[in-house]
């Protein structure tokens, strides 16, 4: 069997952002190995023999047009992989790059999209529960220009506050929403977002000090450490245990799969699941139990 041909990547144009390290890293040696021709943006400088290096500030919307005026008229494939820590005071940059920016690419791209195309995402764990906030969302993601957008932002300081939670909960939102959108189905294109885990990569001592209440990296560390690693005696994820399944939900391989959000986290969100729904069970009987001896 030819690899190449069961990916279906060879000779393709894909355009994969946050290139210069991590997961979207991972992924673009990945996809060039696999005869990609990629077109790879990140703020930083990409060293990675890729068809075209693009550097561009993701959260500045005259950059993503530079950017876009610079990408092929037909692309096969698209990963949005881009992202940042949250500090205070950063809440709306967050939301731009980490949301907003790959919503803005998507749309703009979407007409470059080759028919049976596919556009997957880096999302996270941390966007677990998007269901709770689904309806503010679906509120954002229905605004037509950046400008309403950024108004919108202004006025809802209140779901913004949550930073990086609140980003990743309209990314799955929007996958969730649009995979079977008339824009997307007519051309059958496929959206598709993976969730990762704790994950070592070059945002790690970022995310470390975000997660202090103090800013300490060791604090931060064992704070993540005791969410995702301590119920299972477990281990960080590797960038390329999260950047070659993505290559591989973005392939041909995955050629029926769209609107999915693909939690690799070892089983954790899983088990959250499974507890709450087994507290909710037991919440249903102690209530039927009590209403029976009544």
């Amino acid at each position: 069997m030819d690899l190449k041909k069961l990916f279906g990547f060879e000779g393709k144009n894909v355009v994969i952002t946050g290139a210069a390290s991590g997961m979207s890293r991972a992924a673009t040696k990945l996809l060039i190995e696999l005869g990609a021709k990629v077109y790879a943006i990140d703020i930083n400088p990409i060293d990675l023999p890729v068809t075209k290096a693009l550097q561009a500030d993701l959260s500045k919307k005259e950059d993503i047009d530079h950017v876009i005026e610079q990408l092929p008229d037909q692309i096969d494939a698209l990963f949005l992989c881009h992202g940042i820590a949250y500090f205070p005071g950063k809440e709306l940059l967050v939301q731009k790059v980490n949301f907003y920016s790959q919503k803005y690419m998507t749309e703009s791209l979407l007409s470059r999209m080759v028919e049976q195309g596919s556009i997957t995402y880096i999302s996270s764990v941390g966007g677990f529960g998007w269901q709770q906030v689904y309806k503010q969302a679906i509120e954002l993601i229905n605004l037509k220009t950046w400008e309403e957008a950024m108004d919108w932002y202004e006025r809802h300081p209140e779901l913004i506050q949550s930073a990086y939670v609140f980003a990743k909960q309209c990314l799955e939102s929007y996958v969730t929403y649009k995979c079977m959108s008339k824009e997307f189905v007519d051309k059958k294109i496929r959206i598709n977002a993976i969730n990762p885990g704790d994950t070592i990569t070059g945002l790690t001592e970022d995310f470390n000090k975000s997660t202090s209440p103090t800013g300490d990296s060791k604090e931060g560390e064992a704070m993540i450490s005791n969410i995702f690693l301590k119920s299972w005696n477990g281990y960080p994820a590797r960038a390329e245990d999260m950047g070659y399944p993505m290559v591989v939900i973005g392939s041909k391989i995955c050629s029926y799969m769209s609107g999915q959000l693909i939690y690799i986290d070892y089983g954790l969100t899983s088990n959250w699941t499974s507890q709450a729904l087994l507290q909710e069970n037991t919440k249903s009987i102690e209530k039927i139990a009590s209403e029976s001896n009544e």
